[in-house]
């Protein structure tokens, strides 16, 4: 599966950006999506999931703050990123089960920390786009 990710930028805080990725390859239409991120001088984490069905979760951080979709029909996730924080200055990076053949892994902490694990051990990102938030 390929990931390209797309959408970042220079924002001032308050601000807003909205990211795309769109799925390329063997990609299955039914498997769950999601963004990770990577801060200057922090470890990669977890930031929005959602699966097929539109089930979804948020990190702590961004909760009522991002909203993440997803259009099936295009193979492609979204991240709408609003009241833009200094803090949310990474590169951000879509994901999705580089096995395609997993469970539904994006609604529980072990799921979300195993495609990362998965990801990291494969080299399965995409290359990740990056936003800058000013203060």
């Amino acid at each position: 599966v390929q990931l390209v990710e797309s959408g970042g930028g220079l924002v001032q805080a308050g601000g807003s950006l909205s990211l795309s990725c769109v799925a390329f390859g063997n990609f299955s239409g039914s498997a769950d999506m999601g963004w990770y991120r990577q801060g200057p001088g922090y470890q990669r984490e977890w930031v929005a999931t959602i699966t097929s069905v539109g089930q979804v979760s948020y990190a702590t951080a961004v909760k009522d703050r991002f909203t993440i979709s997803r259009d099936n029909a295009k193979n492609t996730v979204f991240l709408q990123m609003n009241s833009l924080e200094p803090e949310d200055t990474a590169v951000y990076y879509c994901a999705t089960d580089p096995l395609q053949a997993r469970a539904p892994w994006s609604l529980s902490p072990q799921g979300r920390a195993g495609t990362m694990s998965l990801c990291n051990a494969l080299d399965a990102w995409g290359q990740g786009t990056l936003v800058t938030v000013s203060s």
